[in-house]
């Protein structure tokens, strides 16, 4: 059974000198990763493989596995290391896929938008088990994602005006009723998602895009299709978003990239910029930040003659956050400075804002301002300046939060990130009850991503400064109540 995971020929084969160096930098043995192997191939359904510490080794010596062994170890390296660990960084060879599965570079026209976005979510709907769809996907990181969206900004050919066939089955014309309605269906979403976190709802948004994309295959008036294509790219941005809080990440950046090229074909630029903004979010989170703020440099560019100032702030802030995991103190400190003085002029413009992006309150504003002193401090060796800098900042986004019930989410994230920087003031009696109360509203709601930062917090303080009672009791709670990898639904 145990060659059920190899292949490649004699001739080919050379010292994997990539794989090495990743494999010996993960501390792992020959004998784990092939148990970790194991055990993912079996969460996916591949229970023909079986992998053994001598088909590692063949690995190392440099034989090529078959799919989907090179897909799961980039999963188990990027895990393992925070960041990014492609299949190409591992030395590995992919074989092809449908478009459905494989990489970002897809094509930026209409109908091949709607056909996979139509074909991505039947595969999540049918295969949504946690770590199923996750595994048969890659992410793309550097040049791989960056060069595919830049095309974003590229004009689409002009198609020549021609006068529609009267379609058959004029009842597959919606009204504007209808449209209105599902809009007012995905403002429902994404009021769900504040609320109750991405596990909660995940489902039944992936199958409303999947029931707009059957709208949009079927005859509709030009202005209905653009509707029709602005809904499906907000759909398909939620879709990520929540695939992002739940944890299921080469899926979120296939909704994301999805969702794009759906805001092209809509004409909606400020969306766009949206999307790419969650695309940039999610690489920090990654520990790529450079490719955050590539992304964000071609939200602002994209959209830097038609975002509103809410937008705009918004961009500055993610700006800001990229710059800090970069190290970059000057570039943080004024890209934070224009996050604020952007927000004041879209407080004094007041003008209709579009409802995605209603989300970035002062509250927000100031809970990624903190983010972003807090990220400085750790990249600056715990810097107690950046430290000082962050508190203040995360005490008014901590205190607007906690008046604001739609947003429960967000307030435990900022109650964690409180927590963090009270660690890094080496206080862990106020860090440890700000975890506590974090956990109080992280039971509320579904976000693997908010348990993981609480797990992250209370194992810091456990290895900074040791456990007491308090800690331990705290630590069995959190175990009890939410328990690890909850199935996304």
């Amino acid at each position: 059974m145990g060659g059920t995971g190899g292949g490649g020929t004699q001739a080919e084969k050379r010292p994997n000198e990539q794989l090495t160096s990743w494999f010996v930098r993960s501390g792992w043995s020959k004998g784990e990763l092939a148990r970790q192997v194991n055990r993912r191939a079996r969460q996916m359904g591949a229970n023909h493989i079986s992998t053994d510490t001598s088909r590692v080794r063949r690995w190392l010596d440099g034989e090529q596995p078959r799919e989907p062994i090179p897909r799961i170890m980039s999963e188990l390296f990027s895990e393992r290391f925070g960041c990014v660990v492609a299949v190409e960084d591992l030395g590995l060879r992919t074989a092809h896929q449908a478009p459905s599965v494989s990489g970002v570079d897809l094509p930026w026209t209409g109908d091949q938008t709607v056909d996979l976005i139509s074909e991505f979510s039947r595969s999540d709907l049918m295969l949504a088990r946690r770590g199923f769809l996750g595994t048969s996907l890659s992410l793309a990181a550097g040049p791989a994602l960056i060069e595919p969206m830049q095309r974003w900004l590229v004009p689409t050919p002009a198609v020549p005006a021609v006068e529609p066939p009267t379609p058959i089955r004029r009842s597959g014309r919606l009204s504007g009723p209808e449209l209105d309605l599902l809009e007012s269906t995905t403002v429902m979403f994404r009021q769900w998602d504040a609320q109750c976190g991405g596990g909660l709802r995940r489902k039944a948004v992936v199958g409303q895009l999947h029931e707009v994309t059957d709208l949009l295959q079927e005859p509709q008036t030009e202005e209905t299709r653009r509707r029709l294509f602005k809904i499906a790219a907000e759909l398909a941005e939620l879709a990520g978003w929540m695939s992002y809080d739940v944890g299921l990440q080469p899926t979120a950046q296939k909704y994301f990239v999805l969702a794009l090229h759906a805001a092209k074909e809509g004409g909606d630029k400020p969306l766009g910029s949206y999307i790419l903004s969650g695309m940039s979010r999610q690489m920090i989170h990654l520990g790529r930040p450079d490719d955050a703020l590539e992304l964000i440099h071609l939200a602002q560019y994209g959209s830097r003659d038609c975002a509103t100032p809410r937008t705009q702030a918004m961009l500055y802030a993610m700006e800001a956050r990229a710059y800090a995991n970069m190290g970059q103190p000057s570039k943080t400190k004024r890209a934070v400075r224009m996050a604020e003085d952007t927000f004041a002029d879209a407080l004094e413009a007041n003008e209709p804002e579009p409802d995605w992006i209603r989300f970035f309150s002062e509250a927000e504003l100031n809970g990624e301002n903190a983010h972003s002193y807090r990220d400085l401090a750790y990249v600056a060796g715990r810097s107690p300046t950046y430290a000082s800098l962050a508190q203040p900042v995360m005490e008014r986004a901590v205190e607007l939060f906690a008046k604001d019930a739609e947003h429960q989410r967000s307030y435990a994230l900022n109650l964690i990130g409180m927590a963090t920087v009270h660690l890094l003031q080496k206080e862990p009696e106020q860090s440890v009850a700000l975890a506590e109360k974090a956990l109080g509203v992280a039971r509320k709601v579904r976000s693997e991503r908010v348990n993981t930062r609480l797990r992250k917090t209370l194992d810091s303080v456990v290895r900074e400064f040791g456990e007491d009672n308090k800690l331990v009791d705290l630590t069995d709670r959190l175990a009890r109540q939410l328990p690890e990898a909850a199935e996304a639904v």
